[in-house]
């Protein structure tokens, strides 16, 4: 197993059983009151079952999630930014006793994990929003899907006794024993993690080959777990993956695995967030980019860069690369940033997620300076797709 960095806190979270004790827990758990998981809800039980959230082994209860909210920290001073919590309604709430177990299920009604419910309460989510999201705004799809969530707030200790079944990406559902014992068997001490819930283009590419530069191997890692309606689906965004590895990367060099959590678009606590993640999968570095986790002017371009800076070397074993916003340089004839390109700001092709969605929905290829063209292709036909 690689051991060239430890998970956060130290130890590697596994909450499933198995053999006997798992048959055992899973037939008992059928007598239990049941409780319907949402999608978030969903990605964050595998997040937490499988180690991605270490060192968290369930939901967070009131204590920890006051620590979380108020300074980003973890009752015992560790890093930790978003409090994950299992919200439910008022009126699924009578269901659920304190000090008592309560039976997880998938929204298919297949019972997935128990959980020893130690903590209920009602936050102010007003000032849970402000502190997180930085913003009450309803209109911010964190804020938005927060407040659907439910207002009673549970937490507790889980075990996972049943597998969580994908229909999509099987093969690339790699768990942070996965990837370490990967990143070992290949012999990478020096491992680069990307994250992006958008079509990768050539901005991406050029950070991320950039980044590979200076470390034995990147780690492709897109987002699959509950995105804005309007993002890119993530089976078109795997193909864009998996087309441009094929051709444009260099595969002993590059591992490309889904990261199951939910996106919550909370900036530069989200980036924080993230980069915990990927230690726990087993890499040293993590690319922070323009506007990491952001939507619309709820943060400045580069604050989940910034944020960086208010933890010190010990609190965070994962080193953040930044980068500024790449771009197509017109009189290089190729991609840049504000410190390598001596092109005018009128030389300089920018493109966001967002303009590219635009122009697929207008019927408009992107153009070649911005993604490469099988890409396009791919991008193509799937807004096509979805408007027939």
């Amino acid at each position: 197993m690689n051991t060239t960095i430890s998970p956060h806190g130290g130890k590697l979270i596994n909450c499933s059983l198995s053999g006997y004790a798992r048959q055992s827990a899973f037939e008992e758990a059928h007598a239990l009151p049941r409780l319907t998981l949402s999608q978030r809800n969903l990605a964050d039980l595998e997040c937490i079952a499988t180690g991605i959230y270490s060192p968290l082994d369930g939901f967070v209860g009131e204590e920890e999630y006051k620590h979380i909210v108020n300074d980003m920290h973890l009752s015992n001073g560790l890093a930790w930014s978003i409090p994950v919590t299992l919200q439910i309604s008022e009126a699924e709430s009578a269901k659920c006793r304190l000090d008592s177990e309560i039976a997880l299920a998938h929204p298919n009604g297949e019972i997935l994990a128990v959980m020893t419910i130690t903590s209920k309460f009602k936050p102010d989510q007003d000032y849970e929003a402000k502190k997180v999201y930085l913003t009450a705004d309803d209109s911010h799809p964190g804020v938005k899907a927060m407040s659907a969530e439910g207002e009673v707030y549970l937490g507790g200790p889980i075990t996972l006794v049943n597998t969580i079944s994908h229909q999509d990406f099987q093969e690339y559902h790699l768990t942070p024993n996965d990837t370490r014992a990967e990143f070992a068997q290949r012999q990478w001490k020096t491992i680069v993690a990307f994250q992006t819930r958008n079509p990768i283009h050539r901005a991406h590419e050029y950070i991320t080959k950039t980044s590979l530069e200076l470390v034995d191997g990147l780690f492709l890692n897109p987002l699959v777990g509950m995105t804005k309606s309007d993002d890119i689906p993530a089976d078109v965004r795997m193909k864009c993956y998996t087309t441009l590895i094929e051709k444009y990367y260099p595969k002993t060099r590059t591992l490309l695995g889904v990261f199951p959590a939910a996106m919550r678009y909370a900036g530069p606590r989200e980036a924080i967030m993230h980069a915990i993640s990927r230690q726990n999968y087993g890499c040293t570095h993590f690319i922070v980019g323009r506007d990491h986790a952001g939507v619309g002017s709820y943060y400045g371009t580069y604050d989940a860069q910034h944020i960086f800076e208010e933890f010190g070397e010990d609190e965070l074993a994962i080193k953040p690369m930044k980068f500024e916003h790449a771009f197509y340089c017109t009189r290089t004839k190729g991609m840049a940033t504000a410190k390598t390109s001596p092109g005018t700001p009128e030389e300089r092709i920018h493109l966001s997620g967002t303009k590219v969605r635009a122009m697929l929905s207008n019927g408009e290829v992107p153009p070649p300076e911005f993604t490469r063209p099988e890409i396009a292709q791919i991008l193509v036909e799937s807004m096509s797709k979805a408007k027939n």
